[in-house]
């Protein structure tokens, strides 16, 4: 059973719109890995901040399937360069003013992530969650502003808890996000603000304002190479106010939020794997990647009927929102789905032919969660895909699929990092064979 504490998984809580039929074996060695992790790694592998992805990839591989051999093998990659959780150093997180003291400290992590199993264990998984990040009171909030913080690392972390239904995992999302800073406030509150201004009117469609932003030159000039975070120093930082008044004219109602849902991972999926360009191979940026990695969640969270409409809405906004600012991030680039339409894939097949690919990989789960992904988007967008706003039809789910497998596959470098930017095309290994 699984705890606060305690990672099992049941083969009943994968997910049914992948291949069906899986080893106890695998669901056994896939708890026990979490477990490992769990136990012993802190969430970042560095003091730079980089992220402990081992749950994230396990997770994804076991709900592609994977044999125990596949799994254990995912893991000894990956957990060679972790970090231990390091000893325990508050003692008084109960304490609001002491625990708001620890927040956004990376030293503390395994101190949030004890702090927030001890809640669990004194109510529940859903009451810790409402409690903690959807409350709307100034410490949920704050903690909310964390969670989509790291390029939404510990948004994907509690989804993945969330959809596995693993108490435990929830704890190290929250405590992940607990260390991360809060400066997403500057772009969210202001966006709320201009939503709350124009409430009466109706919603632009997500592609007509990614249309907008490549076309404002303001926004386009925000981000510097030079820039450390290219989103808070580039746009929030610089076309703050430009930024959160194009975002605020999207908006989601609540008998929108499954077609919204579809929307969204259509849109992300649209703008990553558009970004291309002529004369070079195909690769996604890294960092709207994560956009496209993230969106199979907001379809976890619609499934939760302990979380509320308003939540809900919150969060489809919030999403949005992100995306929105994360494009801009990378100096907009055109958008080429011309150039994706034109792929002829390395190894034509289905799915299934994907997933046993990025499962043999060699990787630390960015591939196996972005493939993973867009099949999820080809589902839940296959009711409206006639709509204008849809920009990624049917077909083109499993193009960008194998795009995204032979693109990794190909070798280094694996993403383009920030692809509005001339620089990041300069390695002569992104030259198309032509």
């Amino acid at each position: 059973m699984a705890t606060a504490s305690n990672i099992q998984l049941r083969a009943s809580q994968q997910p049914e719109y992948y291949r069906h039929g899986i080893e106890q074996a695998a669901t056994d060695k896939a708890s026990a890995l979490l477990q490992r992790n769990h136990d012993q790694h802190h969430i970042f592998f560095n003091r730079d901040g980089f992220h402990d992805h081992i749950a994230h990839h396990v997770l994804t591989l076991w709900a592609l399937r994977a044999n125990s051999n596949d799994l254990q093998r995912a893991y000894d990659i990956n957990a060679g360069y972790q970090r231990t959780l390091g000893k325990l150093a508050a003692t008084d997180m109960h304490d609001v003013e002491k625990f708001k003291s620890y927040l956004g400290k990376e030293q503390y992590y395994h101190d949030f992530m004890v702090f927030f199993q001890d809640e669990m264990e004194k109510t529940s998984m859903p009451e810790v969650v409402n409690k903690y990040l959807f409350a709307g009171d100034e410490r949920a909030d704050d903690l909310l502003f964390r969670v989509w913080a790291g390029f939404l690392h510990p948004l994907i972390h509690v989804g993945f808890a969330l959809e596995a239904e693993q108490p435990a995992i929830v704890a190290e999302g929250l405590a992940q996000a607990a260390v991360h800073g809060a400066y997403l406030s500057k772009f969210f509150l202001p966006t709320e603000h201009a939503l709350n201004e124009r409430a009466q009117e109706p919603s632009k469609s997500i592609v007509q304002i990614l249309d907008e932003i490549y076309a404002d030159a303001e926004l386009r000039e925000a981000p510097r190479w030079s820039d450390g975070n290219k989103l808070r120093d580039g746009i929030i930082g610089r076309a703050g106010a430009k930024m959160a008044s194009l975002a605020s004219q999207f908006h989601v109602m609540t008998d929108e939020l499954e077609r919204k849902t579809a929307e969204m991972a259509n849109a992300a999926a649209y703008f990553t794997a558009g970004a291309q360009r002529t004369g070079y191979v195909r690769k996604y940026d890294f960092y709207y990647m994560h956009c496209v990695n993230c969106s199979i969640f907001s379809s976890t969270f619609l499934k939760l009927d302990w979380i509320t409409d308003a939540n809900k809405v919150r969060l489809l906004n919030w999403k949005v929102w992100n995306d929105l600012a994360m494009y801009a991030s990378r100096k907009s680039p055109e958008i080429r789905m011309d150039l994706v339409r034109q792929y002829k894939p390395k190894e034509p097949s289905g799915w299934d032919g994907i997933f046993d690919r990025v499962t043999r990989l060699e990787d630390d789960g960015h591939a196996s969660k972005l493939v993973r992904a867009l099949a999820h988007g080809q589902q839940i967008c296959g009711p409206y895909e006639d709509r204008e706003e849809f920009r990624v039809k049917h077909d083109d789910w499993l193009l960008m699929g194998h795009m995204a497998i032979d693109s990794v596959e190909a070798g280094e470098p694996h993403w383009i990092r920030s692809a509005g930017f001339d620089e990041a095309w300069e390695s002569p290994a992104l030259r198309a064979q032509l």
